[in-house]
C-alpha cells in the first residue's frame, strides 16, 4: 500500500541563470566531490566547456564519516571558485553549516544540502532566507514524505527555487554504496511539482555503472543529473571510486543526447 505523502504542488519554474529545470530541458551538474587544486579544476573546466555543460558541482566543506578523512579546502578554495566563475560556469556546492552561508553567498549559484543535513531544519530555515536556489538531497533513510516536508522548510522563505535530488537510500544491499530509488524520485516529482534530479554517483558508488544509471534517469522523465568526475579518480581526495573519468563523461554525453531527443527534451 502506497503511503499518503505531503503535497506541495509548486507551480513556478526553477531556473539557475539561463538554465531551466522543466519538462523541455535536462540540466547536467558535473564536477568533483571536492575542489582540490588548480590542475584538477582546469582539466574539468576544459571538458565541461567542450561538452557545453554550464553547471559545475564542487565541494568546499565536506561532511565525512571518518574524521580523519579530507574535509575540504574551506576558505582556501576561493581561488578555485574564482576560476570557475571566470569560466562562466554556475557553481553548485554543499553548505554544511549555517556559519558558512555568508562566505558562500557571493560565490555559489546553488546551495546544495547533503543527505546528512536534510534533517537540519535550522540550516534549511537559514537557506530559505537567502533567496538562492537550493538543491535538497534526500537523506539515505528518509521517506518521500519526510523529504518533501524538508523542502517545505525551504519554500517558507524568499527561496522559491528548490530542486530535489534522489541519491540512493540505505537498504539491506551492500554490493553497492546505496540503492537508487527511482520509485521515490518519480513519486516526489508527481506529489510536489518540484524538479527532481538524480545523483547516480552516490547511489551506486562504482564509476563503471554510473553511465548506465544516468541513461536510465534520462529515459525516466526525471529532470536532470548531478554526477561526479575527476581527471584522476584513483588519486581523488574524496569519493574517487564513484567518480567517472573525463573520458567516460565525454562518451556518456552524446548517448544522453540521443535518449533525450527521443522524448523531445534537450540538455541545458
Amino acid at each position: 500500500m502506497v503511503n499518503h505523502v505531503l503535497s506541495l504542488k509548486v507551480k513556478h519554474p526553477v531556473a539557475v541563470g539561463s538554465i531551466r529545470f522543466d519538462q523541455e530541458h535536462f540540466p547536467l551538474i558535473v564536477g568533483p566531490c571536492s575542489l582540490e587544486s588548480n590542475k584538477q579544476v582546469d582539466h574539468i573546466l576544459a571538458t565541461l566547456n567542450d561538452l557545453n555543460i554550464h553547471l559545475m558541482r564542487g565541494g568546499i566543506w565536506k561532511l565525512r564519516t571518518n574524521p580523519s578523512s579530507f574535509q575540504g579546502l574551506g576558505t582556501d578554495a576561493l581561488p578555485l571558485i574564482e576560476s570557475i566563475k571566470r569560466a562562466g560556469l554556475f557553481l553548485v556546492s554543499e553548505v554544511t553549516d549555517p556559519r558558512h552561508i555568508e562566505f558562500l553567498l557571493p560565490h555559489v549559484s546553488v546551495f546544495q544540502v547533503g543527505a546528512r543535513n536534510m534533517y537540519n531544519y535550522y540550516l534549511l530555515k537559514e537557506l530559505a532566507q537567502t533567496g538562492k536556489p537550493v538543491l535538497l538531497k534526500r537523506s539515505f533513510a528518509a521517506t518521500v514524505d519526510e523529504w518533501l516536508k524538508a523542502a517545505n522548510y525551504l519554500l517558507n522563505g524568499p527561496c522559491n527555487h528548490v530542486i530535489l535530488c534522489e541519491r540512493g537510500i540505505r537498504t539491506f544491499e551492500h554490493g553497492t554504496r546505496f540503492t537508487l530509488d527511482l520509485n521515490g524520485a518519480l513519486l516526489a516529482k508527481a506529489q510536489s511539482g518540484l524538479p527532481v534530479i538524480v545523483d547516480p554517483s552516490h547511489a551506486i558508488g562504482l564509476r563503471e555503472f554510473v553511465p548506465n544509471l544516468a541513461l536510465a534517469v534520462a529515459a525516466s522523465g526525471l529532470d536532470g543529473l548531478i554526477m561526479e568526475v575527476h581527471p584522476e579518480p584513483d588519486q581523488a581526495l574524496s569519493d574517487g571510486r564513484q567518480s567517472m573519468t573525463l573520458q567516460q563523461l565525454q562518451e556518456l554525453v552524446p548517448q544522453l543526447d540521443m535518449v533525450l531527443n527521443i522524448s523531445g527534451r534537450k540538455r541545458c
